[in-house]
């Protein structure tokens, strides 16, 4: 064990230099620096006063301005029990697992409704519900186009680096309660924080073993009329979806049989923790 957490530190300290930590840059690099240090080497970093110029830092604060620009438009929202969306949660009785993957349930409405249950279920408002606008597929582009010009198109000396254009840009807007489980992106990401924080957890590639990957029965949450309430029901036809195990917050009821079950990943080398604020971008 001692050899297997000794490659750990090395493979980390490849990745990341000695620091351990993820490097923060004062403002944004070259085109150049950015390929070499940070895209060639598959190295994250954070980078401040990045989005400064953008005019959605000072406007997008203001609900009555979004909701004002977008009063027309209609936006996808997900909605879950608890605003883990895409997530392992226990499984209906009618599943022989203990555990499935939960899709959550897409509702389409005008964009000043979708924020006003986003803001008033911060603290999970009276229908058990946490909305949580977090389409994917390009949402900004075809659902947010009313918000094209408070920002720009692409980030200019990240595009220059890599060679191309945005292929998707997403907007995504939560509350405190906002939360994505562990999962593995194959894209190069632009991770930009317009309005309050998004605290990251990271893992090198290297650690896929420590996430105990293992198949899981789908389900979605489909909305009942009569009760008003989410209702957790199994995909018809049942497929599987391969999923990470390890819930890095365990409750304190349950935090030593978690421990116990995924002891790589607890026992491990901790995860690199990075909190990307306002005007503030973390490459990944």
């Amino acid at each position: 064990m001692k050899e297997v957490e000794t490659l750990w530190e090395e493979v980390r300290e490849l990745s990341l230099g000695k620091s351990g930590r993820v490097e923060r840059l004062e403002s944004p690099p070259t085109p150049l620096r950015f390929l070499r240090e940070f895209v060639s080497p598959n190295k994250p970093c954070l980078i401040s006063n990045a989005t400064l110029h953008w005019p959605a830092l000072s406007s997008w604060s203001h609900d009555d301005y979004l909701s004002r620009a977008l009063s027309n438009d209609v936006v996808s929202l997900h909605l879950t029990p608890n605003g883990r969306a895409d997530a392992l949660v226990p499984a209906p009785s009618t599943s022989s697992s203990s555990l499935c993957f939960a899709s959550p349930y897409v509702h389409r409405l005008l964009f000043p409704e979708a924020l006003r249950l986003i803001l008033s279920c911060g603290n999970a408002n009276s229908s058990g519900t946490v909305a949580y606008a977090q389409q994917q597929n390009d949402c900004f582009r075809s659902e947010y186009s009313a918000l094209a010009a408070d920002c720009e198109p692409h980030i200019p000396w990240a595009s220059q680096a890599l060679g191309c254009l945005p292929e998707a840009v997403n907007l995504w807007i939560g509350n405190h309660l906002s939360e994505t489980s562990f999962h593995k992106d194959h894209y190069e990401n632009l991770y930009a924080v317009v309005c309050g924080q998004k605290h990251f957890l990271l893992l090198p590639p290297t650690d896929v073993h420590r996430m105990y990957i293992r198949q899981y029965p789908a389900a979605h949450y489909s909305f009942s009329q009569d009760s008003g309430q989410l209702k957790l029901e199994l995909d018809n036809p049942a497929r599987n979806v391969p999923w990470c195990s390890v819930n890095p917050y365990p409750s304190p009821e349950t935090k030593d049989a978690e421990i116990s079950q995924f002891p790589l990943y607890f026992n491990g080398p901790k995860p690199l923790e990075c909190t990307v604020k306002a005007g503030e971008i973390l490459y990944l």
